[in-house]
């Protein structure tokens, strides 16, 4: 399976889901780094969201195995270990069955049929969290530098909550944002969306949205064209993502429907010498290297394939039809959980690229 990611950074996830533990190891980050735990676990705590959509707290540490000595980094390849709580047992006689919408049928066809099956195994959202840990490292590692990277819930289902000012976004924009317990900017839009996911579950249905993610004070110069640019490697991570439909920068599809004049940002040089756009449609990145505007980008999310309802499946054995037997939806709405790890994506991509920085 491709679970390595390879740039500077290499980062490699592994294990299952119901498996003794799954776990994440990252190479060549730099020596000396201070790493704070418990940073580490409000982080992973972010993905924990209960039937109210508020955020569990109780997330364990992961076991750090290596890389890591009296908190900082060693240059060893650092590797956490995330132990599965639950007593793992053998269930050979679970029946292949295709749902509709999940990598059932895929990842069946795709490793043969030995794939483990049991909570979609290594194609499970739960390989979420050594994601997120990998990028909780990182964002630490660029906050020392004074990059700050945040997120938000932009929308969910037809709900939309006011976006980031593409040309300022500051440090307490993305630190106030990540500190609530439903990460929106406007809190009676993230009281409707709350409500509104009440409502999916109440029917058995699940609600999609969109995460737009920020990445501020990054200098220019960062990145290079063509298949190595900033937005690729920003991209490859966010589609290790499950559900991602799709991921825009700067103005996105939208530009498609503007003039030149209109989308292209006009420099100018402010009081301190630095060199700005008046404008941010191209999203922080031009010919694939950071402009020094905000790095801006959304990322889509599909609804939950798995719903509180029954619903017509295949027997990957015989080929029949048959009822999937799913009675409870395990979230009517994924998309909170998935903010914490679009965060990680572009820290990881973003410290990935700044090691060809000088002086870093």
């Amino acid at each position: 399976m491709s679970s390595f990611w390879n740039g500077r950074l290499n980062v490699s996830v592994f294990g299952e889901s119901k498996g003794p533990a799954i776990g994440v190891t990252i190479d060549n980050l730099p020596p000396g780094e201070y790493i704070d735990t418990e940073d580490l676990r409000d982080t992973l705590s972010r993905r924990l969201f209960k039937a109210d959509m508020t955020i569990d707290r109780d997330a364990a540490i992961p076991s750090i195995l290596s890389g890591i000595n009296g908190c900082r980094t060693t240059g060893a390849p650092l590797m956490a270990l995330i132990t599965n709580n639950e007593m793992p047992h053998d269930d050979e006689d679970i029946p292949r069955i295709a749902r509709p919408g999940n990598s059932d049928y895929t990842g069946t066809v795709r490793y043969k049929g030995f794939n483990d099956i049991r909570d979609e195994g290594h194609l499970s959202k739960k390989l979420m969290a050594p994601l997120i840990f990998a990028g909780a490292v990182c964002r630490q590692i660029l906050e020392r530098r004074s990059i700050y990277t945040g997120a938000h819930i932009l929308s969910i289902h037809n709900i939309r909550d006011k976006a980031f000012d593409p040309v300022n976004i500051d440090r307490d924009t993305i630190v106030q944002v990540r500190k609530k317990r439903f990460p929106v900017m406007n809190d009676r839009k993230g009281a409707l969306m709350r409500g509104d996911i009440a409502k999916a579950a109440a029917c058995g249905d699940s609600l999609g949205g969109v995460v737009e993610c920020a990445v501020t004070n990054l200098p220019a110069g960062i990145g290079s064209p063509m298949f190595d640019g900033l937005e690729n490697s920003v991209s490859q991570l966010v589609f290790g993502i499950p559900l991602v439909s799709g991921i825009e920068f700067g103005a996105g599809f939208g530009s498609a429907g503007m003039l030149g004049s209109q989308y292209n940002d006009e420099f100018y040089a402010d009081d301190h010498g630095y060199v700005k756009t008046k404008t941010n449609n191209h999203g922080g990145v031009l010919g694939g290297i950071s402009s020094g505007m905000p790095l801006v980008f959304r990322v889509a999310f599909r609804p939950n394939p798995t719903l509180g309802m029954n619903r017509k499946g295949m027997d990957l054995t015989t080929l029949e039809e048959t009822v999937t037997g799913e009675n409870s939806a395990e979230s009517a709405c994924l998309v909170p959980s998935c903010v914490p790890v679009v965060e990680a994506a572009a820290a990881i991509a973003v410290l990935s690229q700044m090691l060809d920085y000088p002086d870093f």
